[in-house]
């Protein structure tokens, strides 16, 4: 027993040990995570998950057991009572015991609704995530084929981004929920919660395109690697023993469930791409200043947000290995504007 224990005991300890913070995986791990946000800010909670992520990315031989927060909450009540108890006679233990078996036997009876009830309403919830993003993958994929006819493709386009909105605005509503109290000081409270997140980030993504008249298929990058992320995890977690699944899907989601960080590097360079795209369609007709100033500083905040940060720099970082020497060899002049728009920048 205790040889088939050590294996365990080291994996839980180099879980443990792992440097969270540093991997880009547990920020996007972390971001999509629904539960309740009074339960966000346990250390226990967050040490589950961290141990979960761990065995999905680094150690599938870890076993992490069930996370039990009723029980807990109702093992702390009885212990409370013991010391009052253990001085009273064995005849007198005798009934409170029966009693308490009793009532454990009642309450773990009628504890078995709530946690059916709240794995029912998470897989509503992942049922309406798969059902949104499933349809905004088929569309944008119609908006990207260059065969469709351009009317078509344009609806396609503006309705991709509408569904990625709505899909990015359930995701805040399940994961972060309404503020405590309807005044100023709870408003700023939350809404400085969800504002880094990436759900936020790419609900105002959305927003920049689909009040544009810009037509973009490049910015459908982004669109089409979050779809794509959320239905392979939503098959893979649910559908993993079905035939229909490891004949036809279960290749294509283990691949993109391996290849996530790739996918976000993508969608980085998409982005900023785009970003370069809307400077460089201020000299057409269909120019909006106000649209490409808006996105900049919507790529400044995924510059500086947890969740997207290091793919960003790590785009920039190429960006400037590559751009810097040819500035300053061709270019000289262009130092001076370079080091105010980077003032701005980091500020």
């Amino acid at each position: 027993m205790g040889e088939e224990e050590d294996p365990q005991k080291l994996r839980r300890i180099a879980a443990s040990a792992y440097d969270y913070d540093n991997d880009p995986r547990w920020a996007d791990y972390w971001s999509n995570v629904l539960i309740p946000p009074h339960m966000a800010s346990l250390p226990d909670v967050v040490d589950h998950f961290k141990r979960k992520f761990y065995q999905r990315y680094i150690d599938h031989d870890l076993v992490v057991e069930p996370m039990s927060t009723s029980s807990s909450s109702q093992a702390t009540r009885p212990t409370a009572q013991q010391p009052s108890s253990s001085s009273s006679s064995s005849t007198s233990n005798e009934q409170p015991r029966q009693r308490n078996a009793g009532s454990t036997g009642r309450t773990s009876g009628g504890s078995t609704t709530p946690p059916t009830s709240s794995t029912s309403l998470q897989w509503y919830q992942q049922t309406i995530q798969f059902s949104i993003n499933a349809w905004v993958f088929v569309v944008a994929v119609l908006a990207v084929l260059p065969l469709v006819p351009r009317n078509l493709s344009m609806r396609a386009f503006r309705l991709s981004f509408t569904g990625t909105a709505c899909s990015s605005l359930y995701s805040l509503y399940t994961f972060y929920g309404k503020p405590r109290a309807w005044n100023l000081q709870a408003v700023q409270v939350w809404f400085q919660s969800l504002f880094a997140s990436k759900d936020f980030i790419f609900f105002i993504y959305c927003l920049t395109f689909v009040t544009s008249n810009l037509y973009l298929k490049f910015a459908l990058i982004p669109i089409l690697c979050r779809s794509l992320e959320h239905i392979a995890k939503f098959l893979r977690r649910n559908f993993g023993r079905s035939t229909l699944y490891r004949k036809y899907f279960e290749d294509a989601c283990v691949w993109v469930e391996s290849n996530t960080t790739m996918l976000n590097i993508l969608s980085s360079q998409a982005e900023i791409g785009t970003g370069f795209l809307l400077i460089i369609s201020l000299l057409s007709w269909q120019r909006n200043i106000i649209q490409a100033f808006m996105y900049w500083q919507l790529l400044k905040l995924m510059y500086q947000a947890p969740a997207t940060a290091n793919y960003h720099r790590s785009v920039w970082a190429k960006i400037g290995r590559a751009v810097n020497p040819l500035i300053h060899r061709y270019a000289p002049f262009l130092n001076t504007p370079i080091s105010a728009i980077q003032r701005w920048w980091f500020r």
